[in-house]
C-alpha cells in the first residue's frame, strides 16, 4: 500500500503548478485589474475615415476612407470602377495597373490618400466616349487577350510604355511590360498589338 502522505515527484510537481497558477492570478489581478474584471469590455479601435478628394479619370471624387484603404478597393468598391482587376493582391502581376500622373502604377501597392491631388487613370478613362483609344482598338484587332482578366492592366502598361517612347522591338517590349502576366500566354498578340500602336498603326 501507497503512504498518501509521502512525498512523490508526481505531487510535488502538481502542487507546485497549482501554486503556480494562484500566485499568477493573483499577481494578474493586481498589474492588470481591467482585464481580470470579466464584465469589462474594452472597444477596438481603428484608423478613422479620412475625407479626401481623388482625381479619376479628369472627375473629381471626395470621399470619407481611412488612411490604409488602397487604391484598388477605392476604384472597385467605392467608385464602382471595376475595370481595374484585383488579381495577386501583392504588386507582382500587373492586373492592377492604372496610371498616376502618367506613370505605370500597381493601384493594390497605392493607398488612396497618396493619390490627393494627383490625375489617376484607369481602364475606364481612356476611350473617348464610345471611341475606343487607339492600344484598346489594338487589342482587339491582334486579338491581344483570352481570358481577358489581364487585359486592363496590359493595356494600361501598354498605353505608358508608347507614352514613354520605350524601344519596340520584341525583347524591349516583353521587357517593359514584364510586371503584367498573361496566364493565357498571349504574350506575341500583346506583342504586335503594342507594336502597332507605336508606329502609328492601331
Amino acid at each position: 500500500m501507497i503512504d498518501s502522505r509521502k512525498p512523490t515527484r508526481r505531487r510535488f510537481l502538481v502542487r507546485a503548478a497549482g501554486s503556480a497558477a494562484v500566485i499568477a492570478g493573483l499577481h494578474g489581478a493586481r498589474l492588470f485589474p481591467a482585464a481580470a474584471a470579466a464584465s469589462v469590455t474594452i472597444a477596438a479601435r481603428g484608423p478613422q475615415p479620412v475625407t479626401m478628394t481623388l482625381n479619376i479619370n479628369g472627375r473629381p471624387h471626395t470621399l470619407a476612407l481611412e488612411p490604409r484603404v488602397t487604391l484598388l478597393d477605392a476604384l472597385r468598391e467605392r467608385l464602382n470602377l471595376t475595370g481595374t482587376k484585383k488579381g495577386c493582391d501583392q504588386g507582382t502581376c500587373g492586373a492592377c495597373t492604372v496610371l498616376v500622373d502618367g506613370k505605370r502604377v500597381n493601384a493594390c501597392f497605392t493607398l488612396a490618400i497618396m493619390t490627393q491631388g494627383r490625375a489617376v487613370t484607369t481602364i475606364e478613362g481612356l476611350a473617348n466616349g464610345d471611341q475606343l483609344h487607339p492600344m484598346q482598338a489594338a487589342f482587339i484587332a491582334h486579338d491581344g487577350f483570352q481570358c481577358g482578366y489581364c487585359t486592363p492592366g496590359q493595356i494600361m502598361s501598354a498605353v505608358a510604355l508608347v507614352n514613354e517612347k520605350r524601344p519596340t522591338g520584341d525583347a524591349s517590349v516583353r521587357e517593359w511590360m514584364s510586371g503584367n502576366i498573361c496566364r493565357c500566354g498571349a504574350y506575341p498578340n500583346i506583342i504586335a498589338a503594342v507594336q502597332s500602336v507605336a508606329g502609328g498603326q492601331a
